[in-house]
């Protein structure tokens, strides 16, 4: 049994070391031109997929886009992924997602998310790094032709769109978020 135990955890361990390395960028002490590239693409093909994201875009004080989030679980989970943040859409910074996960989980899975904040309050509280979002927290998941009828809540409206794999997935857990400015 304590075998079986360790056998599970060293996979665990084994798949979230897998899930930074996949996230690990070259970038050091600059900007990353390519993930800005990609954070447009990301929203202009969910916008694409789901015409109304537009109205949030265009209506909403700021978002932060996260073009690649990958996630891999085995009872214990984590996802990370790197961002641009945008202020009155405008590059204003970069931001970094982890998330950690406990409960009944097998797989991996790549995803994009955006963020939209309602207001400046939350907004700043993005930026400042108290925006967490726990277990209850919910995105809404994108899906080709699907109509999207969602209302901010608590002042930020989640949507995520699945670029590939496989999740079973009953768990508990958050998203954490840390932001960086652009350097002028």
């Amino acid at each position: 049994m304590k075998t079986l135990k360790f056998k599970k955890s060293k996979i665990a361990i084994a798949l979230l070391s897998f899930v930074l390395s996949l996230t690990m960028s070259a970038q050091i002490g600059g900007w990353n031109p390519e993930l800005e590239s990609e954070a447009k693409e990301t929203l202009q093909a969910m916008i694409k997929k789901t015409p109304k994201l537009q109205s949030f875009c265009d209506k909403s004080y700021g978002y932060a886009v996260f073009p690649k989030v990958t996630k891999a679980a085995l009872t214990i989970g984590g996802a990370i992924g790197n961002g641009v943040v945008y202020k009155n859409h405008v590059v204003v910074g970069t931001s970094r997602l982890k998330q950690a996960s406990f409960g009944l989980q097998f797989g991996g899975q790549q995803y994009s998310e955006v963020i939209f904040f309602e207001n400046q309050d939350y907004f700043e509280r993005f930026t400042n790094g108290k925006l967490k979002f726990d277990a209850q927290a919910s995105a809404v998941v994108l899906k080709e032709g699907a109509s999207v009828d969602v209302a901010y809540q608590e002042g930020v409206a989640v949507f995520t769109s699945t670029k590939g794999g496989i999740m079973v997935e009953a768990s508990i857990g958050g998203q954490h978020f840390k932001y960086k400015p652009k350097s002028k």
